[in-house]
């Protein structure tokens, strides 16, 4: 059941495009008023448009008017009637050449406006790399530590079939998961020695931070922000709390949480040296259906597999 809702709260704008195209086909079947019910084809086509694009707005108008035709084949009278076959087809021609036209011109429009966004969205990301680039350059130790981290979140997250825009967000949230510490002094981030209470919960505040640093650019990141404010949550402790809690850690969280694991056990710090790869997978892998989502896990065992075996 949680599955199926998911299909559709993922797939809403294609599902609610076919119940409209099924209700506009009924309609053409059974209600006698052609010419009214034709105008009823705009809306699934404009929906399209505007939310899936030029291309599938224009498959849609054609879809749309393929049906027609079939039904005019099937049935020619009640589209017909009295008028003359002449008359007829270039009132259905202007209907259909409209509509294609309606598509084209709102999937323009949508197409040109997410150019716009994904030019601001990119500004945005290229400044907070800088930053996150200057927060690792106070620490060796650290280094590309979030250019490492979004690499391996995205191929966990391709191998895992995630859809390409959400692919997108978690390398982005790769990239952005510890911009929060830039609000963390250096000299705890950079400390030998083992922190201490105080130090370890100003350190464990820097999700949030990370978060509040992303929400001020606006509703650019805002798909980025839920998967940045839950990387460090247990798997286990909301799977234990309740089903709600457990879909309160985003999936881009969970495989966020993996790959900074991995890349913090297999870097030096200042107090230990890193662990080999295969150390680190096996102890990631011990923690699956505790700290970790088994099903994040099994991605990432495949992923970094097939990487020591071409090492």
């Amino acid at each position: 059941m949680d599955r199926l809702k998911q299909f559709f709260v993922r797939h809403f704008e294609k599902t609610l495009i076919v119940v409209i195209l099924i209700a506009a086909l009924l309609g053409t079947l059974f209600i006698e008023e052609k010419t009214l019910i034709l105008n009823f084809y705009y809306l699934p086509v404009i929906v399209a448009s505007y939310f899936l694009g030029r291309r599938m707005g224009v498959l849609t108008a054609v879809f749309s008017i393929l049906m027609v035709v079939i039904c005019i084949l099937l049935s020619p009278q009640p589209f017909f009637g009295d008028k003359t076959f002449l008359y007829s087809f270039a009132q259905l021609s202007s209907w259909g050449g409209f509509l294609i036209l309606a598509s084209f011109a709102v999937g323009t429009l949508y197409e040109q406006n997410e150019h716009r966004l994904l030019d601001l969205k990119n500004a945005y990301i290229g400044i907070l790399e800088i930053l996150s680039k200057y927060l690792e350059s106070t620490d060796r130790y650290t280094k590309g530590h979030s250019f490492r981290v979004s690499g391996l979140a995205m191929e966990i997250a391709i191998a895992m079939e995630v859809p390409r825009n959400e692919v997108e967000n978690i390398r982005v949230a790769g990239l952005l998961h510890d911009i929060g510490k830039i609000e963390i002094s250096g000299e705890i981030l950079r400390k030998a020695a083992e922190l201490s209470t105080e130090e370890r919960e100003l350190i464990d505040t820097h999700p949030v931070r990370g978060a509040y640093i992303l929400s001020s650019v606006g509703s650019v990141l805002k798909e980025v922000v839920p998967i940045v404010v839950a990387h460090h949550k247990y798997f286990v402790d909301a799977l234990e709390t309740s089903e709600r809690d457990l879909r309160k850690i985003p999936l881009g969280a969970r495989i966020v949480a993996v790959a900074d694991s991995f890349d913090a056990m297999t870097s030096d710090r200042p107090y230990r040296k890193g662990k080999a790869p295969w150390e680190a997978l096996e102890e990631l892998v011990a923690q699956a259906g505790k700290q970790f989502d088994p099903e994040v896990i099994a991605a990432f065992k495949r992923v970094v597999s097939e990487k020591l075996e071409k090492m």
